[in-house]
């Protein structure tokens, strides 16, 4: 458990950098949601449930949670398949256990699973390098809550699994051969997967990608008016609670998957350089964890929970802009979503964890 004398060690510019983001993501979900609603309510609710979470996973040491990892990993299959069979269907998904309380998405904390899992896997006993059965290994371990995600069906939540197992796959000796090799088998696998893989729903998100004004008043509408709403803003914005777009729910979902794009609109240019310059902090402040983590189990397990952040971040931006599929990716840190905030605050704890006991035994 926690020491006293480790406190000192703790990085607290990344909490701060961390905080900053959240309470950003609080301003913007209670100017998009129109003041203190039951989603601005439940967003603080979820943000001291989560600061409360990496509390927990920096006080317990890495190592024994790594331990433990294949108990936390068969725990978190056992609850995605119940959510399969029992789960709460909101919107034609199962995604949702509920709690009457709130209801809770484990998919959101199969990251956090899978890091943990593949980093004492390939972090312990893998000095030889990687054989295809580390590998084979590596990926039945990822591909299992992968499908039982992509099942529910939420292929972008799935999806963010995929950064972790690579991260911590290519650290721990992945040939570049073997990754290009992979990345042809994908290529070739799409029209397989495009065939049979996929729902009309994302066949059409995809198709209305590259030419949004097809289906103006359907599929691309979205895609519109979140180009639409970051363009309005200008350099300083339009001020908070003062965007049309957001305000007068020209962009649907704007809390949740198009927080991004709100606060383009009303904090313009200079908003999201602040923003975005917050994130590149974070996952810098992140990679350098990594790099002076005592061990490479350590290390691998900064850098399979900094993959996941930092693809959901660059896919979020990239699709608030226009330039992505819309897919349901959240924000992490500034959209609501109860899970996602206390996974993504679990997750920064075990980064914190690994950087405040670089210098124990």
């Amino acid at each position: 458990m926690f020491e006293r004398r480790l406190y000192h060690h703790i990085d607290w510019a990344l909490v701060g950098a961390i905080l900053a983001l959240c309470l950003m993501g609080l301003a913007m979900v209670y100017s998009t949601t129109g003041g203190p609603t039951g989603a601005y309510v439940t967003q603080i609710y979820g943000l001291l449930i989560g600061i409360v979470a990496c509390a927990v996973c920096l006080s317990i040491d890495y190592r024994t949670l790594a331990d433990r990892s294949l108990w936390i990993y068969g725990a978190l299959i056992a609850v995605l398949v119940y959510v399969l069979v029992f789960g709460a269907v909101r919107g034609g998904a199962r995604r949702w256990i509920d709690l009457y309380a709130f209801n809770l998405q484990p998919s959101e904390f199969a990251r956090l699973a899978a890091a943990l899992v593949l980093a004492k896997f390939f972090g312990e006993g893998k000095r030889g390098g990687l054989t295809r059965a580390d590998l084979l290994v590596g990926g039945l371990l990822t591909a299992v809550p992968v499908l039982l995600i992509a099942r529910q069906p939420d292929l972008g939540t799935a999806a963010t699994l995929l950064p972790v197992l690579l991260a911590i796959a290519f650290v721990a000796g992945l040939p570049l051969r073997l990754l290009g090799i992979i990345a042809l088998i994908g290529l070739l696998a799409a029209p397989v997967v495009w065939r049979y893989g996929l729902q009309d729903y994302q066949k059409e998100r995809l198709s209305t990608f590259v030419n949004p004004e097809q289906d103006a008043q359907g599929a691309g509408y979205q895609q519109i008016q979140a180009r639409i709403t970051v363009g309005s803003g200008g350099l300083w914005g339009k001020g908070f609670m003062n965007g049309t777009q957001g305000q007068l729910r020209f962009l649907p979902v704007a809390h949740n998957d198009f927080i991004f794009s709100v606060l383009a609109e009303e904090q313009g240019f200079v908003g999201v350089l602040v923003a975005l310059g917050l994130y590149l902090f974070v996952i810098l402040r992140a990679l350098e964890a990594a790099r002076l983590a005592k061990d490479r189990l350590g290390a691998y397990l900064v850098l399979g929970v900094l993959a996941g952040f930092a693809f959901q971040v660059m896919y979020n931006v990239t699709m608030s802009a226009g330039l992505a599929p819309v897919k349901g990716l959240t924000l992490p840190l500034m959209s609501y979503g109860g899970s996602s905030m206390i996974a993504t605050l679990a997750g920064f704890g075990l980064i914190l964890n690994v950087r405040m006991r670089r210098f124990t035994n």
